[in-house]
Formats: C-alpha cells, sequence, structure tokens
C-alpha cells in the first residue's frame, strides 16, 4: 500500500499529538524491536518512535528498516523520532479512516 499526498497529510496531523510508543537505544533495530513495533501497529495502527543517542542508525535508516520487515509506510521523519503507520486486521481496534 502506498499513501497519498492526502493521506500522508491526514496522517502526520494525527501523529502530531502522540506521544512516542516505541524507543530504540543502542542494539538498533533488532527482532526484539520489530516484535514490540508490530505488536504496537496490530494495537493502534499510527505508532511514534524515538530513535535514542545511543543508536547506531540514524531514525529514518531505523524508520526505513522497520517500515520494509513489517509491512508498514514510514509516514514522516523529524529529528530523532519518526511515524509508521500499518492497517490492523485485529478485532476490536479502532480503524483511521484514510482520505480519498
Amino acid at each position: 500500500m502506498t499513501l497519498g499526498k492526502k493521506q500522508t497529510k491526514q496522517l502526520r496531523s494525527q501523529a502530531n499529538v502522540l506521544q512516542p510508543m516505541l524507543w530504540i537505544g543502542k542494539s538498533g533495530v533488532g527482532e526484539a524491536t520489530a516484535a514490540q513495533a508490530a505488536e504496537t501497529l496490530d494495537s493502534h495502527e499510527l505508532i511514534k518512535c524515538v530513535v535514542q543517542d545511543g543508536c547506531p542508525v540514524d531514525a529514518r535508516e531505523a524508520g526505513e528498516d522497520l517500515a520494509g520487515r513489517l509491512g508498514a509506510e514510514l509516514v514522516q521523519v523529524i529529528g530523532h523520532r519518526f511515524v509508521l503507520f500499518r492497517r490492523s486486521d485485529k478485532e476490536g481496534v479502532k480503524h483511521i479512516e484514510l482520505a480519498r
């Protein structure tokens, strides 16, 4: 799934008020981090992540790596933070209605 400009803008505005849900530390993006991100995406669809100072990769590299592993979309990267989106198939999750 590829996001259009309107959809990206909508998700960026929704992510603006989110608190970070995933921190990536000195071990970088590994299997444990990917599993935690997958679980969080299944529950929330849109998550904000933070790359801490000791991390061997920057926010863009970490975001692209996680997006590739999880089949998610990298919505934005600002400083040490990035936002991921993936539609959830889990029941009971409030789905985000994307603009057309």
